[in-house]
């Protein structure tokens, strides 16, 4: 009696210890974003935001006595490297989520991995195909593509406009874009009466618009991010062309105009998350306050104003901790947690996510903005 006594006393002060240890132990949440290579205007604030997130959460006693550690690794914006980096996330550092990556094509590319080995993946990426349809363990940030264009054509017919030249570029983003608009356009009485593409590392767009300017659109509607949508401004200008351009929410940061240049750029159109035009907004609007702090904070930080790319990272951590706060540190707790998220303001809106929305932002994510003096103003 007196061992089973002992023995029960040493079963006991062992669970005791292994819930003292989990309690005071470490959350790993794995991160890949495209910090170098032509896509690190997004990675790079987005590994900064985390960073500074972390940091932040950590100084403030972590979750539910937990600290986080971000495992972060820069894929260069290289599917093939992000597949090898969320693998070695997953079976090498045990990571419980992985925030990213910053592009559609890493994105895709990565889903098989996260489905497989049963982690989430929240993308920083904004094309509709890494969650349409929804797939158990695949969520993102960025509103989706469908959204941008839905709001850039709604503009659109409030101006009368009913001709579309397209240009965009041919990665995943820009032919996701490309099927958006056109899909939009048939079902919103527009004519597209020109469909021009153009390469990720081309650097000059002239040929293409000089069809454009001859067929006379109403509009024209360039998708992509930087620097293709930069040049494709720079020719526009150098042309002559006056016709309105819009641009996608791809291009929505300082970097555009200042690649572009300010007089190039001059009067382009596009959706824009609020963060870039915060001080604008009413101050009863409910992700002013936020939008604010995180500006600030990131200001006083790196010395630059925060970014929407940055911001889609934001989102991410808040998802993440949002999910292990509600439901736990587990790779299926925090997907549930996540899929149940419900009212989150956060810096691309306000997300409601369902078993069939895994992005759960809608047209309120975006304002439509219009670049005049190398800023953005708002459009009524």
């Amino acid at each position: 009696m007196k061992k089973m006594s002992l023995l029960f006393s040493s079963i006991c002060l062992s669970l005791i210890c292994a819930t003292a240890s989990f309690a005071s132990g470490t959350i790993k949440i794995g991160a890949l974003f495209a910090v170098t290579g032509p896509a690190s205007f997004l990675g790079e604030p987005e590994k900064k935001t985390l960073e500074l997130l972390v940091k932040e959460l950590n100084e403030k006693g972590g979750i539910n006595g937990q600290k986080v550690e971000a495992v972060i690794y820069d894929t260069g914006g290289d599917a093939t490297k992000a597949v090898q980096l969320a693998t070695k996330l997953i079976k090498d550092d045990k990571v419980s989520v992985i925030i990213g990556p910053s592009t559609t094509g890493e994105s895709m590319a990565v889903i098989p991995v996260a489905e497989k080995e049963k982690i989430p993946l929240i993308s920083c990426a904004a094309g509709i195909k890494i969650t349409d349809p929804a797939k158990h363990w695949v969520f993102k940030t960025p509103a989706n593509d469908h959204v941008a264009a839905e709001k850039i054509l709604n503009y659109m017919t409030s101006k009368k406009q009913k001709s579309i030249a397209l240009l965009t570029v041919t990665d995943g983003f820009g032919a996701s874009g490309r099927e958006q608009i056109k899909v939009l356009a048939k079902q919103k009485g527009f004519t597209v009466v020109a469909d021009e593409v153009y390469g990720p590392k081309d650097t000059d767009m002239t040929a293409q618009l000089t069809k454009i300017r001859g067929i006379k659109p109403d509009a024209i509607i360039c998708w992509g991010t930087n620097p293709g949508p930069a040049v494709v401004t720079k020719n526009i200008k150098q042309l002559g062309i006056k016709t309105p351009v819009y641009m996608s929410h791809g291009v929505a940061s300082k970097k555009y105009i200042e690649l572009a240049g300010a007089d190039a750029a001059e009067g382009v159109m596009l959706p824009a998350g609020k963060l870039a035009i915060y001080d604008a907004l009413p101050k009863g609007d409910v992700q002013y306050k936020l939008l604010k702090e995180y500006d600030q904070g990131y200001k006083k930080m790196y010395g630059v104003e925060a970014s929407t790319f940055g911001g889609y990272a934001y989102d991410a951590f808040l998802l993440v901790t949002g999910a292990i706060k509600k439901s736990g540190s587990t790779p299926e707790q925090i997907r549930n947690g996540v899929e149940q998220t419900s009212k989150l303001v956060s810096i691309s809106g306000v997300f409601n996510m369902s078993t069939k929305d895994h992005n759960g932002l809608d047209l309120s994510a975006f304002e439509m903005v219009k670049i005049v003096k190398g800023d953005w103003t708002l459009l009524k």
